[in-house]
């Protein structure tokens, strides 16, 4: 039986005006996210990764609608989200786990109005059960019921994120942005945060955007990823795959900076080291928008603009290198 797409994101773009002339019109985009596309099957998890500034937190909150999409087409389960009310029952199947647990939560708030809060927006719980269900998702998490009258000041990094994550599973969702939930906590931390995802993946049937730079954990908890740079998709390969046999430059080049935990192995090995900086996406190079980095750049590079293309073996790849070989 086929599998179906929880996710189907079509050509989405998000500009942001970078300049203005003196009547206030555009005159400049900053290319955020332009031209992405994938699907996503029903409990996967899919890992977006690249460099800061890439596009990847953009393309998440464009996805739940936080922010506006320029263009593009975003089906879930089937249907475009293009109304308020298809755009409330949005929110209340997809929701996200932000990168900061101290910004994320409001500080005048207990965690158990917190956590309440989906419940009374969506209707999920009478009055009476509504403290019940707190408790079970605070329970969930790793919490106990007595937390849920305590203010988010007095809780560590950790617990603070773990009080995201009851937040986000209140409204019942089938989807979850993850936007980058680690990069704020104690190493030490994060594998327990990202082994309480998985827990709860298995025990809830969740589907996963993971968006994170930790390209360890991603390995670790994702079935597929896909690669960013400067807003547009340049690999997308199951997990397995991409990280034996990377085909982009650019992924060449990002896997080759992860640590191995062995010093006699980690003295060995050579390091692939990227030239110049990222390029303004305000004004992109033409071509390729890797070139000006690459080792490889061939002519065709500058010239025309290399597209996702299937490299076999379902190994999606935008790089003329190895379309061209």
């Amino acid at each position: 039986m086929k599998q179906e797409n929880i996710l189907e994101v079509r050509n989405l773009k998000k500009y942001f005006t970078a300049r203005t002339d003196f009547l206030g019109r555009p005159t400049a985009y900053l290319k955020a996210v332009d031209d992405v596309s994938f699907s996503m099957k029903k409990g996967e998890t899919l890992g977006l990764v690249g460099e800061s500034g890439c596009g990847k937190s953009t393309t998440g909150r464009s996805i739940i609608k936080l922010y506006k999409p320029t263009a593009g087409e975003i089906l879930f389960n089937g249907k475009v989200i293009d109304s308020p009310a298809e755009e409330k029952q949005l929110r209340q199947s997809m929701q996200m786990i932000f990168q900061d647990p101290y910004a994320s939560l409001n500080p005048r708030m207990t965690v158990g109005d917190i956590i309440g809060e989906p419940l009374d927006i969506h209707g999920l719980a009478t009055a009476g059960e509504r403290g019940q269900r707190i408790v079970e998702l605070l329970q969930m998490v790793g919490l106990n019921a007595e937390h849920a009258n305590r203010f988010p000041h007095e809780f560590s990094g950790g617990q603070r994120q773990r009080i995201g994550i009851a937040r986000a599973l209140a409204s019942e969702p089938s989807f979850i942005i993850c936007d980058e939930p680690i990069s704020a906590l104690d190493v030490s931390i994060q594998a327990q945060v990202v082994n309480l995802l998985k827990s709860l993946q298995e025990k809830l049937g969740l589907t996963y955007l993971f968006i994170a730079h930790d390209l360890a954990m991603v390995k670790h908890i994702s079935n597929r990823v896909a690669v960013m740079y400067l807003g547009k998709i340049v690999e997308l390969a199951q997990t397995r795959e991409l990280y034996s046999t990377p085909q982009h430059p650019y992924t060449q080049a990002l896997l080759s900076a992860i640590p191995i935990p062995d010093p006699a192995l980690e003295a060995k090995r050579e390091r692939i080291h990227l030239v110049g900086d990222v390029h303004s996406p305000i004004n992109l190079p033409l071509g390729c928008a890797f070139r000006p980095r690459c080792h490889y750049a061939m002519p065709i590079c500058a010239e025309q603009e290399p597209l996702l293309m299937d490299a076999g073996a379902s190994h999606m790849v935008a790089c003329h290198i190895i379309h061209n070989m």
